[in-house]
Formats: structure tokens, sequence, C-alpha cells
């Protein structure tokens, strides 16, 4: 089995690091791959750690002849059965399928018509599936869901990030746009006084964050901690996640979140009230809603028994569909097939 990949996304990023994990996973697994990436030292980074190499491609403007010939001579040199493409632009630059099946990879709600070479697509929710089939998509759209690793790790020094010990830490990770929703989550600590927030990741944003910390007088309760490469040591020094997002095709950080043994708290964005059963996987509350979101915080910390039924729950949502044995065989069954 010959399988090259690519993908052209952003140098750091959720999608960027589970592309980077299922490779790897692929590879262990014995599939033969060829792997080509938007430069990236974050994405390139992650692949080596895995015993992986990549080709980095600019994946540029439709000026851009350099990745095109460079695609289509690493598709004659490797002769791959399958070409799995990641997002709009990888898949955009990808040959006319000729002696390859093209397959291209949704994550989110994306125009089709980049992917009309494409003999059959992949997405990694069934609302995906559903938007897909409802844009009139005569071809196969297949379900394959995103995994987890549920690696114990040393949890993150909270004294490194002058947070107290014991106080109630919530910790919540993304790009820092207006879609993930971190003004909201910012209002609510407002109404929980007592807690602490961890941000990790970057983006747009970052400068009005910044500000909205000291108007809404957060000041020394909240960290920005940056792109973290330490997911789980983040969620092993934490009480509860919080995913705030207006926009949230999976949710990926849940299904984390979930694999670290966390109880999850989380505006019922697409991917999110797919995922959580309410009240026994996660607590759901209304978009933009910082009131529900506050009062449902609170209630984690204040009780015990909710808190653990919540985490036990996920941890079992996750164990049922979501770990790495599970998913990696579902795409090796899929890739198989199609070769």
């Amino acid at each position: 089995m010959r399988v090259l990949q690519a993908m052209a996304g952003r140098k750091e990023g959720g999608a960027e690091r589970f592309f980077a994990r299922l490779v790897i996973a692929l590879d262990n697994a014995g599939i033969k791959q060829h792997v080509l990436i938007r430069n990236s030292a974050a994405c390139a980074g992650w692949l080596r750690q895995g015993g992986m190499s990549a080709v980095e491609l600019p994946f540029g403007g439709r000026l851009d002849l350099l990745t095109a010939r460079r695609f289509r001579k690493e598709i004659e040199q490797f002769k791959p059965q399958v070409v799995l493409t990641w997002m709009n632009k990888a898949t955009r630059f990808c040959p006319k399928p000729n002696g390859f099946i093209h397959v291209g990879r949704l994550g989110g709600y994306y125009n089709l018509k980049y992917y009309r070479s494409c003999h059959h697509l992949v997405a990694n929710t069934s609302d995906i599936v559903d938007y897909v089939n409802k844009m009139g998509w005569k071809k196969s759209i297949h379900y394959l869901p995103n995994f987890a690793h549920a690696i114990p790790a040393k949890p993150a020094s909270r004294r490194a990030l002058d947070t107290p010990e014991h106080a109630p830490l919530v910790l919540s990770l993304g790009r820092l746009h207006h879609n993930k929703g971190f003004d909201v989550l910012l209002r609510a600590m407002m109404h929980v006084p007592e807690a602490y927030l961890w941000i990790a990741g970057t983006g747009p944003l970052e400068n009005e964050l910044f500000h909205s910390v000291n108007e809404l007088g957060l000041v020394g309760r909240v960290r920005f901690l940056g792109w973290r490469d330490d997911v789980a040591a983040l969620h092993a020094a934490a009480d509860v996640y919080v995913c705030p997002s207006r926009h949230e095709p999976l949710g990926n950080v849940i299904i984390e979140a979930w694999a670290q043994g966390k109880p999850v708290v989380s505006a019922a964005s697409k991917g999110p009230a797919e995922l959580i059963t309410n009240e026994e996987s996660g607590l759901l509350v209304q978009v933009d809603d910082v009131i529900g979101l506050s009062d449902a915080i609170r209630r984690v910390f204040t009780d015990k028994t909710l808190a653990d039924r919540l985490a036990t729950g996920g941890f079992r949502a996750y164990e049922n569909e979501f770990t790495e044995s599970i998913v990696v065989g579902r795409y090796i069954s899929f890739l198989k097939k199609l070769a």
C-alpha cells in the first residue's frame, strides 16, 4: 500500500497536529507513505519526532508554479495508489488523477469546488458528511473521525505560570480567533472569581484579548501560554477543560480532554454538540451565553460527583470511538478497499 499525503495548512494548528499523528500512526501500522507539507518547522518537527520526513513546498497562490510542478514530480516518482489531500489548498494543487485514487479530507464545511477531481471525500464528523450530501455531492463520502492519545503526563508547573497550587484552574486551547469564543470565556471568568484560566494558542486576536483581560479586571488570573506542544501536561494540571467556540466543526480539543480524563464544558456549536451527551460526557451551553458558561464552570468546581461523572463519561466516549487503534484501523480498512 503506497499513500501520498499532502497538507497545506497553517504553520501551527490542531489540524496540522492531527495530520502528523495520523501519518506517524499509519507508518507504525505498515503503510508506506510519502508526505508533502507547507513550509512549516512545527509540522516537520512533529513528523521527525515520529521517525517520518516530509517534502516542504510553498503551497502559495495561483501563480505558485513551483508547488504544482513539484507535486506532480513527487507523484510520478513515488507512484502512490492513493493520494490523500487535506483541506482546500493541497487539494487544489494536486494534479488530475492518473493512475491513483484521489481522496480529499475535510475538517470543515469547505467549498466543494476545490474537490471536483476527487474520487472520494473523507469527513471527520457525521455532520460534515450530511453537509456534503446536501451540497449535491454525487461521489463517495466517508466518515473517519480523529483520534487522541491517552498518555499520562506530569502536570505542567503551576508555579512556573504564577498560578496557586490549589486554585480552581480552567484550561482552554485554540487559535485566538473570533470563532473560538475566547472573549466569551473571559467574560464568564468574571463570574467565577476564585478560578484561574490558562489559554494556549496564538492568533490574530492576541492583542485584543490581552486588552480585554485588563478591561474586565482579570489581571492576575489569566495566563496566555502561546502555542504549546505539552497539551497532556496542561490537562494534567487543570481541573476542567472549556471549549467556548462559536464555530467548531469537530472539537478535537474535546477528544483530547476526554483522553486525559478531564470534565468538559462547551458551547453547543456544531462539533461539540455532536460529540457531547449533555450531563453525561460534558456540559453544553448555548453559544455566546456568558452566564450559562460561568454557571456550568462553577457546577464542575463545586460538585465533585458531577465532575467525576463527566470525566468518566467523556473517557468512555473516547474509548468507544476515538482511540488510535480504532481510528487507524478504520483508515487502513478504507485505504485497502480503495487500493
